[in-house]
C-alpha cells in the first residue's frame, strides 16, 4: 500500500514543478489573473504530505511564470530580451498595466474592471464556499433582432466591459478582422467563434458566454438573426428569461428588419411564444453618421415598434424597456454617454442589475429539456433547468424513452457543483444511456414525477400569417421547448372569438389568417409535452412551414393515445 502511495506522490510533484509552465501560462493570458490569487485553488491539489515542499515550489514557479506569459503571447518572440525587462517593470507596477498606458482613460476603466471581475472571477472555482452561490440569481438573456443589426457585437462589447474577456485578444480579433477588412467585426467574434460564422458576419448557431454583475450571473445567448437559421433562434428564445431585442437605427435598416419579411418581427413573436416575459428594446447604431444621436430618429423607431410589440402580446408599459446604445463604441451599455443627454434611464448593464428577481419553484418536479448532447468522457447533455433542482449522483429518468440515467457530473456555465437550482444552464454528464439514444427536445425528470408524452393534443392556435386557408391534414413542423417535431392538424374543433373568447357552436371547416381556432393537432413521433395551465414553459409552441412562423398556440389538454 505504501509503496503505492509513494509512486504518485513523486509523480505529483513532478508534474507540480512543469504543469505551471504550460498550463498557468495559458490561464494567465486567458483570466488576465494575478499570480498571488490562483495560490489557495492550486495547493489543496497535491497530497497533504507534499504541500510543503510543492507549494513553495509551486507558488514560486507561479510568479516566475507570470511575466512569462507576458511575452509568450505577445507579437514579439525574437527579442525577447528588450521586452523581458519592460514586461518586467510593468508587471511589478501592475499586472497587465500595459492596458492603461495604451488606452488612457478607456484603459483605466477596463483596468479597475479587470480588477474587480478578478477579486469575483476565483469564486466559482473554489470548491468551498457554497453559501455565496446561491445569492446570484442565474438570468438568461437572449439576444435578437434581425440579421446584422449588431446582437453578437453587443454581446462581445458586454463580455469585455465586465471584463470576460480581456483586452489582448480583443486586439488579436481586432488584428485578424483588420486583414479581413472587417474592422468593425471583431468584436462580435467574442461570440462567434467558428471559422464559417466569423467570414461571413453571420451567428449560425446560438452563441453562449456568460457574464457577472453585482447581484447577478447572466448567461448571453447570442441568436442568429438571419431567417434561414431561425430554428436555431427558437431553441435560443426557449432557454431565455429575457429577451433583449437589439434594432439598428441606422437609415435604411431599421426599415428593412421591420417590413413583413423581416426578422424583428417574427424574432419578438417567437419570443413572446418561447415565454420571455421581459424585453428590452436596445436601439443600436446610434453613433452611426447617418443618426448621430439624434432624439427624433430614437422616438421614430420606438413610436413602429410600440404598437406591434403590443400585438405580440407584450404590455409596453410594464413588459417592455427602450435604450439607445452603441455596441461598437460600448457607449451606454455600462455607463452613460454624455453623447445623449436626453436619455435619462440607467445604461444597460445597470439596467440588468437592477430587474426585480424572477420567481421559479425550486420545489417542483424536475423538468430539463435537452438542447444539445455530444459524447465527451460519456454523455453530455445540455440544457436549461425549469423547475426542480438536481443533484450529483442523482438517478433521473429520460422522457419520451424511459431510460433510467444517473448524473455523474454537473456543470453550471462551466464551473462545477454538486447541485443546480431553476433557471441554470445545466451540462450533464450521464450514465446509463449512450449519445445516440438522446434527441433535442428530451426532458429529464425524477421517477416521482414523469412528464406527460404522447402524440395527440388539442391546443389554442392563432394563425398569424398564412396566404392561403389551413384545413384538416395541414402539415408544419411544431417547436415546443427545445424540441422540433413534424405535426399535422388532423381537425378543427371550434373558432375562438379574439374579443369575448366565446367558442363557435359548430365546427369550422377552415381557419384562416388572424383567426384563434381550437385544433387536435398529432405528432410524427412521440414527444413530451405539458398542458399550457401545469406548465408553461413546456405547453406553449409555434408552427412553421416553408421558412416562416404561421401560427403560434398553447396546449390545452393532451389526449391518450388509443391501443
Amino acid at each position: 500500500m505504501d509503496s503505492r502511495d509513494t509512486a504518485p506522490d513523486s509523480w505529483e510533484q513532478e508534474d507540480d514543478v512543469e504543469a505551471p509552465d504550460t498550463e498557468l501560462q495559458s490561464a494567465f493570458t486567458g483570466l488576465n489573473v494575478n499570480a498571488p490569487e490562483f495560490v489557495p485553488s492550486f495547493i489543496p491539489r497535491g497530497n497533504p504530505e507534499s504541500t510543503d515542499q510543492d507549494g513553495t515550489d509551486t507558488v514560486a514557479n507561479m510568479e516566475i511564470s507570470e511575466p512569462a506569459a507576458a511575452v509568450e503571447n505577445g507579437e514579439t518572440d525574437a527579442n525577447t530580451v528588450e521586452t523581458w525587462e519592460e514586461k518586467g517593470d510593468k508587471d511589478e507596477v501592475e499586472p497587465g498595466g500595459g492596458a492603461m498606458e495604451e488606452g488612457g482613460a478607456f484603459g483605466d476603466e477596463a483596468q479597475d474592471e479587470i480588477m474587480e471581475e478578478d477579486e469575483e472571477m476565483p469564486a466559482p472555482k473554489l470548491p468551498p464556499p457554497p453559501p455565496d452561490a446561491p445569492k446570484k440569481e442565474h438570468v438568461n438573456v437572449v439576444f435578437i433582432g434581425h440579421v446584422d443589426a449588431g446582437k453578437s457585437t453587443i454581446g462581445g462589447q458586454i463580455m469585455y466591459l465586465t471584463g470576460m474577456v480581456d483586452k489582448r485578444t480583443l486586439e488579436k480579433y481586432e488584428r485578424e478582422a483588420k486583414e479581413k477588412n472587417r474592422e468593425t467585426w471583431y468584436l462580435s467574434w467574442a461570440l462567434d467563434t467558428n471559422q464559417e460564422e466569423r467570414d461571413k458576419g453571420k451567428t449560425v448557431e446560438v452563441g453562449r458566454a456568460y457574464f457577472e454583475t453585482e447581484k447577478k450571473h447572466f448567461t448571453i445567448l447570442d441568436a442568429p438573426g438571419h431567417k434561414s437559421f431561425v430554428p436555431n433562434m427558437i431553441g435560443g428564445a426557449s432557454q431565455a428569461d429575457l429577451a433583449v431585442l437589439v434594432i439598428s437605427a441606422r437609415k435604411g435598416e431599421f426599415e428593412t428588419g421591420f417590413e413583413k419579411g423581416g426578422q424583428t418581427r417574427e424574432h419578438a413573436m417567437l419570443a413572446k411564444t418561447a415565454g420571455v416575459k421581459h424585453l428590452i428594446v436596445l436601439i443600436n447604431k446610434m453613433d452611426d453618421p447617418t443618426v448621430n444621436w439624434s432624439l427624433d430618429r430614437y422616438e421614430e423607431c420606438k413610436e413602429k415598434l410600440v404598437p406591434f410589440l403590443k400585438k405580440v402580446g407584450f404590455n409596453p408599459k410594464k413588459d417592455i424597456h427602450f435604450m439607445p446604445c452603441s455596441g461598437l463604441t460600448g457607449a451606454n451599455l455600462k455607463e452613460t454617454s454624455e453623447l445623449c443627454p436626453w436619455y435619462t434611464g440607467l445604461p444597460f448593464i445597470p439596467h440588468l442589475d437592477s430587474l426585480p428577481n424572477f420567481n421559479r419553484s425550486s420545489d417542483g418536479p424536475i423538468r430539463l429539456p435537452i438542447v444539445d448532447k455530444y459524447r465527451d468522457m460519456g454523455t453530455v447533455v445540455l440544457g436549461k433547468l425549469e423547475s426542480g433542482t438536481i443533484s450529483k449522483a442523482q438517478q433521473l429518468i429520460m422522457m419520451p424513452n424511459r431510460h433510467t440515467v444517473e448524473v455523474l457530473s454537473l456543470l453550471s456555465d462551466d464551473v462545477e457543483t454538486d447541485d443546480a437550482g431553476p433557471g441554470e444552464n445545466l451540462k450533464l454528464r450521464l450514465k446509463g444511456i449512450e449519445e445516440e439514444e438522446i434527441l433535442p427536445g428530451f426532458i429529464l425528470c425524477n421517477a416521482e414525477n414523469l412528464c406527460h408524452s404522447g402524440r395527440t393534443f388539442d391546443a389554442q392556435i392563432v394563425i398569424i400569417e398564412h396566404k392561403s386557408i389551413i384545413c384538416p391534414g395541414y402539415n408544419a413542423v411544431l417547436h415546443i421547448h427545445t424540441c422540433i417535431e413534424e405535426v399535422q392538424i388532423t381537425a378543427l374543433i371550434c373558432l375562438v372569438d379574439k374579443k369575448t373568447g366565446e367558442k363557435s357552436k359548430t365546427r369550422p371547416r377552415f381557419v384562416k389568417q388572424d383567426q384563434v381556432c381550437i385544433a387536435r393537432l398529432r405528432t410524427a413521433g412521440t414527444i413530451c409535452l405539458e398542458t399550457f395551465k401545469d406548465f408553461p414553459q413546456m405547453g406553449r409552441f409555434t408552427l412553421r412551414d416553408e421558412g416562416k412562423t404561421i401560427a403560434i398556440g398553447k396546449v390545452l389538454k393532451l389526449v391518450p393515445e388509443k391501443d
